[in-house]
C-alpha cells in the first residue's frame, strides 16, 4: 500500500473519530455539580455484611437534599395572555363673533359685515388587540448546585437532543423547596422559584425558520419606510 493511501486512510479515521466524539460543552456554568467531598476522607470499612463502597442508605430519604444530588423537574409550563384596548374621542367647537359697532353702525366691507365664525371638529378612533399562549411539557433531570441556609436547593441542568440535522436544548435553573419534592424525587416546574427555563434549537431546521439579516433589517425600526 502506497504512502498516499495510508495517509488517506489515517485522515478518514481521524475525521470519523471526531464525528463520533461528544461535542464540547459550550457553557461551563451549566455543567453538572459534583457532590462535595469531605476534607479528610474516612478510611473504608470492610465487613462481612457491610461494605462502605456499596452504601445504599436504606433508612435515608432518597429525595435530593445534598449538593450533587440528582432531581427530576417535570416541565408543565402553560401561559396564556390577552389584551384588548379601544379608544374613541370626539370634539366639536363653534364660535361666532359679530361685527364690531362704531357710533351705532356696524363695520362692513363692500356691504359685508365684519363678522367672524369659527367651526372646529376633531375625532379619533383607535383599537388594539394582543394574544399570546405558550406551552412546554417534558422532563429534565438536574443536579443540586447549592444548599441555602434555610434548606432550599439551587438546582440547574440542561438536556441536549441531537435529532437528524438539528439540536434541541432545554435548560432550567431555580430554587426548590425540599417540601415540594415528591417521594419519587420529582418536582413540577411550577414549584421552582426564580425559574429560568429556555428551550432553543440550532441546526438546519432552526436556520430554515430564521429570517436572514437583510430581511431583519428591512423589518426593523431603522427602516424609514
Amino acid at each position: 500500500m502506497s504512502l498516499f493511501r495510508l495517509s488517506t486512510a489515517a485522515l478518514a479515521l481521524a475525521l470519523l473519530a471526531g464525528c463520533m466524539a461528544m461535542p464540547a460543552r459550550d457553557d461551563a456554568e451549566w455543567a453538572p455539580t459534583p457532590p462535595m467531598q469531605p476534607a479528610i476522607a474516612a478510611a473504608p470499612a470492610d465487613g462481612s455484611i457491610y461494605h462502605d463502597n456499596q452504601n445504599m442508605e436504606l433508612f435515608v430519604d432518597a429525595r435530593a437534599h445534598r449538593v450533587g444530588d440528582i432531581l427530576t423537574v417535570l416541565l408543565v409550563e402553560s401561559t396564556q395572555a390577552s389584551k384588548k384596548a379601544s379608544t374613541s374621542t370626539s370634539k366639536k367647537d363653534n364660535a361666532d363673533i359679530g361685527a364690531p359697532t362704531v357710533m351705532g353702525h356696524g363695520l362692513s366691507v363692500n356691504g359685508n359685515p365684519l363678522s367672524v365664525g369659527i367651526n372646529s371638529e376633531r375625532s379619533f378612533d383607535g383599537n388594539g388587540a394582543s394574544s399570546q399562549s405558550n406551552q412546554l411539557t417534558g422532563q429534565i433531570t438536574v443536579t443540586v448546585a447549592q444548599r441555602l441556609s434555610n434548606g432550599n436547593l439551587i438546582v440547574r441542568g440542561e438536556k441536549w437532543l441531537t435529532i437528524n440535522q438539528g439540536q434541541e436544548l432545554v435548560r432550567i435553573a431555580g430554587i426548590v423547596r425540599p417540601q415540594d419534592i415528591s417521594p419519587d424525587n420529582t418536582v413540577p416546574s411550577t414549584r421552582v422559584a426564580d425559574a429560568r427555563i429556555s428551550y432553543t434549537g440550532r441546526g438546519t431546521l432552526a436556520d430554515a425558520n430564521t429570517r436572514g439579516w437583510l430581511s431583519r433589517f428591512f423589518n426593523s425600526k431603522w427602516m424609514p419606510f
